[in-house]
């Protein structure tokens, strides 16, 4: 007779696979681009992503969230973070690898789309460390507008050493970087900031407060505030040449949904050294590269999130029977597994193009992608990561098996750097640019007469442009069928036709229900399943 107590029909722990090997759609969507099969870096994340001793430490990181220290026992005024140790092996690993702003001063061929596969892969480990990293990468391209700050910074953004001491940044081996925009009063508004910045001989101080200051605990911050010429940007360090700490003051860290691992603050700024980077008044000009920089880290990190949560699902039901068979096997859960592989593909694709685009400098495709790519994968992340969720039942409603861990992050990414309607507005406003929309139909045009119904899509793209002028009102309807469009071509291009045409099917001809698990019934499920599971 069987034990009664025995455990029986649970999947086997998800350990020991190599997230970069299995990942077949990566593959598929970075070999246009550049030729990282072998790559030796990627392959070593991959490898360190599913291992026993990654998953060890991303649970403990969300579950001991940053505490708050604003004095030392004396008195004194410290303003530090703590962290739980599994945060700082996270943030090891992921500056080891080179994934805060290494790509910038590589050498190497394609640095930023191998950058943005490590990203990818290494954010399915634990999403919230990815924000320092992320913002680490993004300030690059905005301290170029000074060639003396770039040079006291660039370096050591870019050095592969986590160096957590207090220190001035030439004493330090390796430092990251944050930012602060938003204020209480304006939130995306940022024009309507009331941080002052007052010029004091070669130097401003800064007063005022950020309602939003992103990883707090890092070495130097890239600030937006009023200048008497207007909104500026200022490179705000924690620690002064001199050895001085920055006055910084830590009001209080956000209780947020998710990303719980990482630390969002408030700050008050009390006569702040800040130092001046591009010209007073253009500080948006200024920060946008850093804006366009982590909106890309946004689409791949909500790329990533979906692509763990597939594998889980995936794994669960391959290993888990009911009624009378392996849950993959049933017709239903086939639909949804597919389905769900349709999604987490198209957004991996639409990544590594856009990451590949940074390589190639193509800012036109850039200007109107980022955001369209932003409005549409990170707004269909918390759908898809709690589909998956469902596959497996009560066990993924439970903390252990860490989706609810990738369901309280889903969200995250279509808020942080611009809401879905500011992303959706940017749409508009790129398309007013000839050369936008010259670059997103030269992209949707590279398989033009592939198939009819990505053409027909294009073409109620081109008729809806035909009012833009009156079009904010329906900005989601476009930059959604824009982005459909994009995805339907580069899996047209780089997938299998299996893939390509059950999405252009679902997501383009509208042979779908809506929700996850409807595609047609004639849909090959099995093969892109197992496509997905490598």
């Amino acid at each position: 007779m069987a034990d009664p107590f025995a455990v029986t029909n649970q999947p086997p722990p998800l350990r020991g696979v190599n997230f970069f090997t299995r990942d077949v759609a990566l593959g598929d969507a970075v070999r246009p681009y550049a030729d990282l099969a072998g790559h030796p870096g990627l392959q070593l994340i991959g490898e360190l992503a599913g291992s026993e001793e990654a998953r060890a430490h991303a649970l403990p990181a969300n579950q001991n969230p940053p505490v708050l220290r604003t004095h030392d026992r004396y008195g004194n005024r410290i303003d530090e973070v703590e962290f739980h140790p599994s945060w700082h092996w996270l943030m090891a690993q992921a500056v080891g690898f080179g994934l805060q702003a290494a790509p910038w001063t590589s050498e190497a061929p394609a640095p930023h789309l191998t950058r943005a596969a490590g990203f990818y892969l290494w954010s399915q480990v634990e999403p919230g460390h990815g924000c320092p990293i992320s913002m680490t990468y993004a300030a690059v391209p905005a301290l170029r507008a000074d060639e003396a700050l770039a040079k006291e910074w660039i370096p050591q953004l870019a050095s592969t050493e986590y160096d957590v001491r207090r220190l001035p940044a030439a004493a330090k081996s390796g430092v990251l970087a944050g930012m602060g925009m938003t204020e209480k009063q304006g939130g995306s508004d940022v024009r309507a900031n009331q941080t002052t910045a007052t010029p004091v001989g070669d130097v401003y101080q800064l007063n005022g407060h950020k309602w939003f200051c992103s990883a707090p605990q890092v070495d130097v911050f890239l600030v937006l505030a009023q200048a008497p010429d207007g909104l500026s940007c200022f490179v705000v360090p924690r620690v002064l040449a001199d050895g001085n700490r920055n006055p910084f003051a830590l009001q209080r860290l956000k209780d947020k949904l998710g990303n719980r691992s990482n630390a969002s603050s408030e700050v008050e700024f009390h006569g702040t050294i800040g130092y001046r980077l591009g010209d007073e008044g253009a500080g948006v000009r200024t920060i946008i590269e850093m804006v366009a920089a982590t909106r890309l880290d946004c689409v791949l990190g909500s790329a990533a999130l979906q692509r763990r949560a597939l594998v889980e699902a995936i794994w669960h039901t391959k290993h888990r029977s009911a009624f009378g068979g392996l849950l993959a096997d049933k017709p239903a859960m086939q639909n949804v597994l597919a389905d769900l592989s349709l999604e987490s593909e198209a957004a991996t694709a639409l990544g590594m193009r856009l990451a590949a685009a940074v390589d190639s400098g193509d800012t036109a495709f850039r200007r109107i992608a980022l955001p369209l790519a932003k409005f549409w994968v990170c707004k269909r992340t918390p759908f898809m990561v709690a589909e998956a969720l469902e596959c497996l039942g009560g066990n993924g409603y439970v903390e252990e098996s860490g989706l609810p861990l990738l369901y309280r992050e889903s969200p995250l990414n279509s808020i942080w750097e611009g809401s879905g309607n500011v992303n959706a507005l940017d749409v508009l406003r790129a398309l007013r640019r000839p050369e936008s929309l010259e670059a997103w139909l030269l992209e949707v045009g590279a398989v033009q007469g592939a198939d009819a119904r990505l053409d027909a899509a294009v073409e109620d793209v081109l008729q809806a442009l035909a009012d833009i002028e009156n079009a904010e009102a329906g900005a989601r309807r476009l930059a959604a069928q824009m982005a459909l469009c994009l995805q339907g071509s580069l899996l047209i291009r780089h997938s299998t036709p299996a893939v390509a045409d059950a999405f252009v099917a679902s997501r383009l001809a509208k042979d779908w229900g809506g929700v996850f698990g409807t595609l047609p019934r004639t849909t090959p499920f099995q093969e892109i399943v197992e496509r997905a599971i490598g």
